[in-house]
């Protein structure tokens, strides 16, 4: 045997157990010179078939990655890419499509004919490429997974965050909330204000109607308060039983006056709607006010127990009514302004 007979068989040897299929085409005359005859058995075609030309060599490969393949071509004979590599799906002989790799390269054949010659090897990567789309498919699914349980997330703090009845904001966020607005406020020297409101006489509804239809009227009145508060700025929430807090950045004493008093008459004069018969009832609020006008170092609980210290009061003077504690920076707690209904405005008490 000779040097050049070892030299293949050497060559045949590494190429077998690497799992490599050599072949070579023609540049010049655009004749395949070697085929990758052990990928055409592997695929299922018979000797005769490889011999024959398999007809439409290019027939075999996957629609979606023939134009890649002869891209990939074009690129390295073009001198864009030092080499030809590419990944694409053939078709076998049973219609199923197998993924294989290709790697080449432009040899010189002769000095007269340079770049005659595309060497190169083909190697099966079906069993890669389908672990890389079972991984792929793995991580679609621990996204949606994920942005699942990012949605309960939401869901849930909402949950958290919101009283079950009405949908307002409950009590812990009001606390948090209004205390973060206190700070802002505070920091830009504008005014917070807040009202306190109450409905009157509640537990006679639901004495003379029911546990529902109190729950009817509590609806009613939450939604009174959010029609009259501004979207994305002021904190509507359910303080606790038939009591509801809105908190106002950026208003001040006359502007919640009126706007108290805007609730309290759009309240009773509602009709709310209590079973099924069609029966109704009015109900009226009672409404504390307070204001924190650049008053450094005071909390946002401070603010909401001066206002309900003035609700307090107006459950006192009658009900239906809406009365003002404003703490100022030299005010005692004790101060009350008292609302005209017919005015707007507020008169001073001192108790």
């Amino acid at each position: 045997m000779g040097e050049a007979d070892l030299n293949r068989d050497r060559l045949e040897l590494a190429l077998e157990a690497a799992g490599l299929d050599l072949w070579e085409n023609d540049l010049l005359t655009g004749t395949v010179t070697r085929k990758a005859t052990k990928t055409f058995l592997e695929l299922g075609f018979t000797e005769e078939e490889i011999v024959s030309g398999l007809q439409d060599v290019y027939g075999l490969f996957h629609p979606d990655d023939l134009a890649i393949v002869q891209r990939a071509v074009s690129d390295h004979v073009s001198g864009v890419t030092p080499q030809y590599r590419c990944e694409f799906r053939l078709r076998n002989k049973g219609g199923e499509w197998v993924w294989y790799a290709n790697y080449g390269r432009i040899m010189d054949g002769h000095t007269d004919t340079p770049g005659k010659r595309l060497i190169g090897v083909t190697f099966n990567i079906d069993d890669r490429k389908r672990k890389e789309d079972e991984i792929a498919q793995i991580n679609r699914q621990l996204r949606e997974q994920n942005e699942l349980l990012q949605q309960l997330n939401t869901a849930l703090e909402q949950l958290a965050a919101c009283d079950a009845l009405t949908g307002l904001s409950n009590r812990r966020t009001l606390m948090d909330l209004g205390a973060r607005e206190c700070l802002r406020t505070a920091q830009l020297g504008q005014p917070l204000s807040l009202m306190v409101v109450d409905i009157d006489h509640f537990k006679a509804v639901n004495d003379a109607w029911g546990h529902l239809a109190g729950d009817r009227v509590i609806c009613a009145v939450a939604q009174a308060c959010l029609a009259r508060s501004r979207t994305a700025v002021d904190i509507v929430a359910r303080f606790g039983g038939e009591e509801f807090v809105i908190v106002l950045p950026g208003i001040d004493t006359k502007s919640a006056l009126r706007m108290a008093e805007s609730l309290r008459n759009a309240v009773s004069a509602h009709n709310v709607l209590v079973d099924g018969d069609g029966a109704c009832v009015t109900v009226t609020v009672s409404i504390g006010v307070a204001t924190l006008d650049d008053v450094r170092g005071a909390s946002f609980e401070e603010l909401v127990n001066t206002a309900d210290k003035a609700l307090y009061r107006a459950k006192q003077a009658g009900r239906n009514n809406v009365q003002m504690a404003a703490p100022g920076p030299h005010a005692r707690n004790d101060i009350l302004v008292v609302l005209d209904p017919d005015t707007a405005e507020g008169r001073v008490l001192a108790n």
